[in-house]
C-alpha cells in the first residue's frame, strides 16, 4: 500500500497552467459586477487540517463569494440555533436549478440549505436582533471561518438585493406558507449581503479546512462551530452542493464541495484539507468550467475521493 501524496508539495502552480487552456463556459451576467469577470483568472489554494497552505499564482485575487457562503450560512444557523435549523429546513436533493420556485411538499420548508430557498432562511435564522446586527454576525462568522477579517462589497450587495427577483419571490412564497418570520426584504437584503463577502482562493480554501477539521480553523485555532455542525454541513455539501450536478460531481470528483456563480469552488475534504478554485466561466449548472476539472484531478492526484476504495 503507497503512502498518500503530499498536498502541500503539489505543484499548483502547474495545474493551474494545465486549467487555463481550457476556453469552455461563460461568466455570469445576472449582476454587472459579475459580467465585468476577467475569464482568464485562474487561482488555486489549498490548506490541511494542520493549517499548512499551498497556493498559485492568482489565488490572491477577491472575487464576491456568491453561493459558496451557503454551507456556511447553513453551519451560522445550526451553530445559533442549538440545531433548530434542521426542523426548518430539508436537506434532501432537488435534481433542480438552485433558483427553483419550489418548496417541500406538506411543510412549506426549503428542500435543502444550498439552494435559494433555503439559503435565505438560514441566514434568517443567523442570531441577531434587527437585520443589521444579523447581517454583522454573519460577516463576523464568515471572517472566523476564514481566519482574517472579511469585507462586503457594497454594491454587489445593492445589485443581489435589488436584482434578485426570483428571491424576492421565494422569500414572498415563505412567508405565505408560515417558514420566513423574518419580512421578505430583510431575508433578501441579509442574504444578498452574505453573497457579496469578498473572498480570494485562500480565504475559500481555509473556509473549506475548517469544515474539513470539525469546525476548528486549523490556522488560527478558533473553533468557529461545533464538530457536530461541522460534520452536518459536509454531509449536505455532499449530496446537495452542485445542485442537480451533485451526483455527478460526487462520482468524479468524491469531495464535498460548492460552488457560486462568480467561479469559485469550495471543497471540504473531511480531516484531510480544505481547497479552493477561482475561474469565473461557468458550466449549464453554474459551477466554475476550470474548477470543476481542477477538482478532478486534484481528487485523483492527491486521493481525495471520498469513496476510493483502493490506495494504490
Amino acid at each position: 500500500m503507497t503512502s498518500r501524496p503530499d498536498p502541500l508539495a503539489y505543484d499548483l502552480d502547474d495545474l493551474r497552467d494545465r486549467i487555463l487552456v481550457e476556453d469552455g463556459g461563460a461568466v455570469d451576467e445576472s449582476i454587472p459586477q459579475l459580467a465585468e469577470a476577467d475569464p482568464e483568472l485562474v487561482g488555486l489554494a489549498l490548506v490541511t487540517v494542520d493549517g499548512a497552505l499551498n497556493a498559485s499564482a492568482g489565488a490572491d485575487a477577491r472575487v464576491s463569494i456568491q453561493s459558496a457562503v451557503k454551507p456556511f450560512l447553513f453551519a451560522l444557523a445550526l451553530q445559533d440555533t442549538g440545531g433548530e435549523a434542521l426542523d426548518r429546513v430539508g436537506i434532501e436533493p432537488t435534481g433542480e436549478a438552485f433558483d427553483a420556485i419550489k418548496l417541500e411538499s406538506g411543510t412549506g420548508r426549503p428542500p435543502n440549505p444550498m439552494v435559494n430557498a433555503g439559503a435565505l432562511l438560514t441566514a434568517s435564522l443567523v442570531d441577531g436582533a434587527d437585520a443589521s446586527a444579523r447581517s454583522e454576525r454573519i460577516l463576523s462568522g464568515l471572517s472566523a471561518f476564514a481566519g482574517r477579517q472579511l469585507e462586503v462589497d457594497e454594491e454587489v450587495a445593492e445589485n443581489e438585493h435589488l436584482l434578485g427577483d426570483r428571491n424576492h419571490a421565494l422569500a414572498h412564497l415563505m412567508r405565505s406558507e408560515g417558514t420566513l418570520t423574518l419580512s421578505a426584504d430583510d431575508a433578501v437584503a441579509a442574504y444578498a449581503r452574505a453573497c457579496a463577502t469578498l473572498v480570494d482562493a485562500r480565504d475559500l480554501a481555509v473556509m473549506g479546512a475548517t469544515l474539513a477539521s470539525g469546525g476548528r480553523n486549523p490556522v488560527t485555532g478558533v473553533q468557529v462551530v461545533s464538530a457536530a455542525v461541522a460534520r452536518d454541513v459536509i454531509s449536505v455539501m455532499a449530496t446537495c452542493g452542485v445542485y442537480d450536478g451533485s451526483g455527478r460531481w460526487m462520482r468524479q470528483v468524491g469531495i464535498p464541495a460548492k460552488s457560486g456563480v462568480s467561479g469559485v469552488i469550495v471543497l471540504s475534504a473531511p480531516a484531510r484539507l480544505g481547497a479552493a478554485i477561482v475561474s469565473p466561466p461557468l458550466d449549464e449548472q453554474g459551477t466554475s468550467v476550470r474548477g470543476h476539472i481542477a477538482s478532478e484531478i486534484l481528487s485523483a492526484d492527491l486521493g481525495l475521493h471520498s469513496f476510493q476504495t483502493r490506495s494504490d
